[in-house]
């Protein structure tokens, strides 16, 4: 039988597609060239979670510049620390955190803590001059770091000097390098001052200001007006510590400056109201310093101690303890803080609420007579233990009057007179030429004499020993 071939319309031979068998082939290797770089590790897969990106050292210096500005100082320290820690040979990084050292030791409320910050900064500084030894800009923060540096009361009067000496040359220095360069003209100026060159700092600071760049530059308003408050002309200093911080609004010790030259003025102001005014815009900036470090999170006492010597001179004393005793909260272990405590006592007549207070600054105190020295901890505070404070120009105010205040309420049957005599002893032999103090000293002693208690010749130490007969004197009248 004959069967005619099927028709192409209803059926199509098969064929082969050299085109698609060539895309086969590709998709193929494709494949297997994805699968094995998968395996090797040189393609990533496509669902792993994305690398979280490393910061630079340039991410670092903008977040300390910005706490700067923002008044935070420490977050400032440690955001340049972490940007070293990437650049360790940025000498430009070493001079802002050198910088931004020294501006915090302002805040700092012990002379040990200042002279420690301080140190730390004179250390970033060389580091910074040993990496660009002909920078100018380094070599001005340098001459600005030791004119800080050059404090006799933590360093001693010959160490002071020299580093005085020495921020001299390098502003100088500075200066040669770029004669232009107003950051030099600025910290020059200000070292003039502690030179007491007046005229000289007025001249600088002036070439300073006339630069297009110092109008917007925080330390050349600052300085200006630290000349400004050195010749006694305190209400352009305020303006010029106004213009500071219209720049860095979160500083703080721009305010403590400003507020510090309203106090002045209030103390000689001709008349009440006038000084009532003034020290009201004191306390206007102290406390605007406190509401800035309350939003910080910072704490720290110096805005309320400020408060407190405000209060302290327009004598509403309850006031300025209250104040105090905040700044303890903060601080409980800071001797020189316990000291200022029993001063306000003092002032107030509280001469028994005194003595704990004082004592804790000249001797030290347990944990527990640190709470009866505050007045009473919060429940659950148990106090803490203080280290007293050693006898020196700025601390001998508490000593002598702590010697006084024990010698003045001493009785034969409550004698505090051996402690007192021993205290004032010491302050007789190291300020033996200063006759306020001395007229102090033997008023307490007189006192003592009279119930007994006396101090001998001061021995090869410098001290006097305390002599205290087996029998007592007849009972003077109470008062």
């Amino acid at each position: 039988m004959f069967v005619y071939p099927r028709r192409e319309l209803f059926y199509k031979r098969p064929r082969t597609n050299i085109y698609r068998i060539f895309a086969l082939v590709v998709m193929i290797l494709g494949t297997l060239w994805f699968l094995r770089g998968l395996s090797q590790g040189e393609i990533e897969h496509p669902f792993t979670p994305t690398a979280t990106p490393t910061r630079s050292a340039a991410s670092y210096a903008l977040e300390g510049n910005a706490q700067f500005i923002a008044g935070n100082l420490e977050q400032a320290i440690t955001a340049y620390r972490e940007a070293l820690r990437l650049d360790p040979t940025n000498a430009r990084l070493w001079a802002e955190l050198a910088r931004i050292q020294t501006y915090s030791s302002a805040l700092l409320t012990t002379d040990p803590a200042r002279l420690v910050r301080l140190t730390e900064a004179l250390e970033s500084i060389n580091r910074a001059v040993e990496l660009a030894p002909d920078d100018s800009t380094i070599r001005a923060i340098r001459a600005f770091v030791l004119d800080w540096n050059a404090n006799p009361t933590l360093v001693g009067e010959r160490q002071a000097a020299a580093y005085l000496n020495e921020a001299e040359r390098e502003a100088v220095r500075a200066l040669q390098l770029d004669t232009q360069n107003t950051l030099a003209l600025v910290y020059y100026a200000e070292i003039l001052v502690d030179q007491q060159k007046w005229a000289q700092a007025e001249q600088y600071i002036l070439r300073a200001l006339e630069r297009d760049d110092a109008d917007q530059l925080m330390d050349a308003h600052r300085v200006y007006a630290y000349v400004l408050e050195s010749i006694g002309a305190y209400n352009q200093a305020i303006q010029e510590y106004d213009r500071a911080i219209r720049i860095a609004p979160n500083l703080t010790f721009l305010y403590l400056r400003a507020g510090a030259n309203y106090r002045r003025l209030g103390f000689g102001a001709l008349n009440e109201a006038t000084a009532r005014q003034l020290y009201d815009k004191s306390l206007e900036y102290f406390q605007k310093a406190a509401l800035i470090n309350e939003q910080l999170g910072i704490r720290d006492p110096i805005p309320y101690l400020s408060i407190a010597k405000t209060y302290s001179q327009t004598g509403d004393y309850f006031a300025a303890a209250l104040n105090v005793k905040k700044a303890l909260e903060f601080d409980p272990a800071n001797a020189d803080t316990y000291g200022q405590l029993g001063i306000v006592y003092f002032k107030s007549r509280n001469y028994e609420g005194s003595i704990p207070a004082l004592k804790c600054a000249v001797r030290g105190c347990t944990a527990e007579e640190s709470c009866e020295a505050r007045g009473g901890c919060r429940a659950g505070d148990p106090g803490t233990p203080v280290v007293g404070l050693p006898l020196s120009p700025n601390t001998v105010v508490y000593y002598y009057t702590y010697g006084s205040v024990l010698a003045a309420l001493s009785r034969p049957k409550d004698n505090k007179c051996p402690e007192a005599v021993a205290v004032l002893s010491e302050v007789a032999a190291a300020f033996p030429s200063d006759r306020d103090i001395a007229g102090i000293v033997q008023a307490g002693l007189t006192i003592c004499a009279s119930l007994g208690v006396s101090a001998s010749a001061p021995t090869a130490g410098g001290e006097a020993a305390v002599t205290t007969p087996t029998a007592m004197p007849a009972a003077p009248a109470t008062p």
